[in-house]
């Protein structure tokens, strides 16, 4: 009971010290407090980057691999991509590898879309019909290019709702007719929101038949024929997409006669998520870390104004061990002076730093949240450098000699 109590009596006094001394532990704390908030803030930030970046591979489509131009050699130099991916080559995995779905080959360019005085730059896409469910896109007004529209090469042309925003904010447009390049082209249908990817906004693209794209923008390559800016596939289910990936590299390796280094690349969202995980992991760990000096910086701000508090108090520490307190009462006593600062601070630090991650998410496109195993460990940690950073203090004050201590009364 005489143990508790005493125990009891060392906070007590800790606390009647700090609360006599209250601008000089609200400074020493905020070292703290900056600590924690920058731990909790930072590593909320970077797990948004992280959560951004899955919500939008999700956006991709599921089981979906990417067949696209060029090696990693190549893309790493940023040369210009080979055009020898061909239609040819969806068409061959379309037929030839049993793990898959669908193929639905796709040829980009960025063109000037108008409508009477209204103009945007845009995502041009040349597809088929299968882009639609490989990619899990939806319309929600009129139709998608359907097979008829591929045979006869038709000038019908799907648009993006953000794209029919800037062309026709004031009406429908299915039926109206807009120009890309010097050709006219009739809008059959409104995408559904798809969202970003990747800094591209998928709802101001458009959409053509992939004939009509060949024949009226693009045109053929003399040497390949109709080169495809990339071919998205659908594996048949998520087991098979390994299996599928293994098959399409092999198939395409015998269509382009390779014998050494591939001139394409088979991506799947899984290595793309990986990709993606490892920068915004390590970023996070960055981010972290550098809260983590802040953190420091505040442990080293107490043990600073602990040890000013032990020369300012010699002859409070003199007295009470002329009148029978021991070396280790008093070493408890700075200890949780120390614990106390350190405790408090981390507490009013993890509160800021859980309203600047809410503020963040709300306030932008970040999904910025926080784990409640990162805030227990960051309180954790911030008391922790105040026993550590404390205890310095804490001996220097109990080995005071009490006689020489008196002396300076």
């Amino acid at each position: 009971m005489s143990r508790k109590l005493a125990i009891t009596e060392t906070v007590s006094m800790a606390f009647t010290t700090l609360k006599s001394n209250r601008l000089r532990s609200l400074l020493t704390m905020l070292g703290i407090v900056i600590g924690n908030a920058s731990v909790i803030t930072l590593v909320g930030v970077g797990r948004g980057a992280q959560n951004l970046a899955k919500n939008q591979l999700s956006n991709l489509g599921a089981n979906v691999l990417f067949v696209v131009p060029g090696n990693n050699d190549t893309r790493r130099r940023g040369v210009a991509f080979p055009k020898n991916l061909v239609l040819e080559d969806a068409y061959a995995i379309a037929e030839q590898v049993p793990t898959v779905k669908r193929v639905a080959p796709q040829i980009t360019s960025n063109e000037v879309v108008q409508f009477g005085s209204r103009s945007s730059t845009s995502s041009i896409s040349g597809i088929t019909p299968n882009f639609l469910p490989v990619r899990s896109f939806d319309i929600s007004n009129g139709r998608f290019v359907n097979e008829q529209d591929i045979k006869s090469a038709r000038n019908v042309i799907v648009i993006g709702p953000d794209l029919k925003k800037k062309l026709f904010p004031y009406s429908q447009g299915i039926g109206k007719n807009i120009r890309v390049k010097d050709q006219s082209f009739q809008v059959i249908g409104i995408m559904s929101p798809k969202g970003a990817v990747f800094g591209n906004n998928q709802d101001e693209n458009a959409y053509i038949p992939i004939s009509t794209m060949v024949s009226r923008l693009t045109g053929r390559d003399p040497t390949y024929g109709i080169s495809l800016s990339f071919i998205s596939v659908e594996a048949k289910n998520e087991k098979s997409t390994r299996a599928a990936k293994f098959q399409i590299t092999n198939l395409l390796r015998q269509r382009h006669k390779i014998n050494r280094d591939d001139d394409f690349a088979v991506r799947s969202q899984k290595d793309a998520l990986q990709i993606v995980s490892t920068i915004t992991g390590g970023l996070t760990l960055m981010l972290a870390a550098i809260g983590g000096v802040s953190l420091l910086v505040g442990g080293i701000g107490i043990m600073n104004i602990m040890l000013v508090s032990v020369s300012e108090r010699t002859e409070e520490i003199g007295l009470r061990k002329a009148l029978g307190a021991q070396s280790s009462d008093v070493l408890k006593q700075f200890l949780v002076e120390s614990l106390i600062l350190a405790s408090l601070g981390g507490v009013i630090g993890t509160s800021v730093g859980l309203g600047t991650v809410a503020a963040v998410s709300i306030l932008t496109p970040l999904p910025a949240s926080i784990g409640m195993g990162t805030i227990i460990t960051t309180v954790t940690l911030s008391g922790s450098i105040g026993l550590i950073f404390g205890v310095l203090p804490a001996r220097r004050a109990a080995k005071l000699d009490p006689i020489v201590a008196l002396r300076s009364l």
